[in-house]
């Protein structure tokens, strides 16, 4: 995660509002725990993004199938190497058992995709703002961050 200040301007663009909106004024535990649920928001906005961007590559590796292996003797290597080679139909049965139909959903992922890219950006500089506010409060008085340890500790357990 690297933090720049070009991206806060596309955030405020996108969502309205700006990331570090208000952050000066609250206590420095609020900004810890909105630090902590902004990076658990990032951790499942990129799930998201990464299970959308398979099922979009294994209907795009769907839409156009690879040759049959093995049909080009001289490159297939020797000593029986291609004997327990499956059967071409066999391979394509196991790939296409969903139906080709998931070619039609592409549009409809890309755009679930590129929602989530917009999103995922936003929670992005919200987590930078938030972490560049922690720090700046911590550089200013770093006991501050002792204060409530007593807190967390009891809270733990």
């Amino acid at each position: 995660m690297v933090c720049t200040r070009p991206r806060q301007a596309r955030v405020i663009e996108t969502t309205g509002v700006s990331p570090t909106r208000g952050l000066k004024d609250l206590p420095l535990t609020t900004v810890r725990s909105s630090r902590q649920a902004q990076r658990l928001e990032l951790a499942r906005v990129t799930h998201w993004r990464r299970l959308l961007k398979a099922r979009i590559d294994l209907i795009v590796a769907f839409a156009v199938l690879p040759d049959p292996l093995g049909g080009h003797e001289a490159l297939v290597p020797p000593s029986g190497a291609g004997s327990n080679l499956p059967n071409h139909a066999l391979l394509v049965d196991a790939v296409r058992r969903r139906g080709p139909s998931e070619l039609d959903r592409l549009g409809e992922l890309l755009d679930l995709d590129r929602r989530l890219a917009s999103y995922e950006a936003a929670v992005t500089q919200a987590l930078c703002g938030t972490t560049e506010e922690f720090i700046r409060r911590l550089a200013m008085d770093p006991s501050s961050s002792l204060l409530h340890l007593h807190d967390i500790s009891c809270s733990a357990t």
